[in-house]
């Protein structure tokens, strides 16, 4: 994992490269042209009618209007199981509780409308140093350490 780096007031991201510098469009434009690499997926899209396209994007934002709208997860999931390896970005109403899941489905980005403070976002990040089951992150399941 990389380190935090912060690239504004609330840009948070996990990634090594560049951030994409120009405006994510919509699922529907996107699909409508094929010069655009940066999408914004909104709770009521379907993630999965970009697969065909993962090649051409390089940025994928996904909108949290509320922190208690999960559907971002599947999204993110999806996208990562399907092979997208650039970066995603969880927006919108993104609280500090709910990062280290959001990094276990893939976000490996983060533009939460109000600032996190770095010490909670550390905190919440290494609170559980063992995980129960596969996701679309890298760390081994622990039944798996067991029987390994």
């Amino acid at each position: 994992m990389a380190d935090f780096v912060s690239d504004t007031d609330t840009l948070i991201r996990y990634r090594e490269d560049e951030p994409v510098d120009h405006a994510a469009v919509t699922v529907d434009s996107f699909l409508d042209q094929s010069n655009a690499s940066a999408v914004r997926v909104e709770p009521g899209d379907d993630a999965r009618e970009l697969i065909p396209h993962l090649e051409r994007l390089a940025l994928v934002e996904v909108n949290f209007p509320a922190f208690g709208d999960g559907r971002g997860y599947s999204s993110a999931r999806l996208l990562r199981e399907a092979g997208y390896e650039g970066e995603l970005r969880a927006v919108g109403d993104v609280l500090v509780d709910q990062v280290a899941y959001m990094r276990r489905c893939g976000f490996d980005a983060f533009e939460p409308d109000a600032a996190l403070n770095e010490d909670d976002l550390e905190t919440a990040l290494s609170r559980w140093p063992e995980v129960y089951q596969p996701a679309a992150d890298s760390r081994t399941p622990i039944w798996a350490k067991r029987h390994a």
